[in-house]
């Protein structure tokens, strides 16, 4: 059996959107398994300094990241797209084991296969300090906020 993940390159408007919908959805579910299959076998990360290469290794670089950074909530948003690729950027809150609360800034550059599994992901984050009471991400998005922009800081 092929493997496939719709919508397909090339993406429209529409398409775009509900890959980037999807993957937020996937990434809130904080199962690594789960995510990697949205990525080809052979898919090529650089997620800041760190390169990946492959799902087991998508797998394992997931847990620890979801180990380490706890109560995990992320927001994506489109920022453009043309044939098989997407730019996106994106927010997310966690906390550490110390409990102290990061929101991490990023943006990611997508490329697709003709099946719809990312062949390749790039992402570029920034963290920033915050206290619990300027958390603003609680979880994943509710149906009622999706489509919706978030705050740029």
């Amino acid at each position: 059996m092929t493997e496939s993940r719709p919508p397909f390159p090339p993406f429209d408007l529409a398409a775009a959107l509900r890959k980037v919908q999807a993957a937020e959805d996937a990434w809130n579910t904080r199962d690594p398994e789960k995510v990697s299959l949205a990525y080809t076998p052979d898919s090529v990360w650089r997620n800041r300094d760190t390169h990946v290469v492959g799902r087991a290794a998508i797998v394992e670089f997931l847990a620890a990241k979801w180990e380490r950074e706890q109560d995990y909530a992320l927001r994506k948003g489109l920022w453009g797209f043309r044939e098989n690729r997407i730019a996106v950027r994106f927010q997310y809150e966690s906390r550490d084991a110390e409990g102290q609360w990061w929101r991490s800034y990023g943006n990611e550059l997508w490329e697709f296969a003709g099946n719809g599994l990312m062949s390749r992901r790039e992402a570029s984050i920034n963290d920033r300090r915050i206290g619990e009471s300027q958390r603003r991400i609680f979880g994943p998005r509710p149906e009622a906020e999706r489509g919706a922009d978030f705050p740029l800081w």
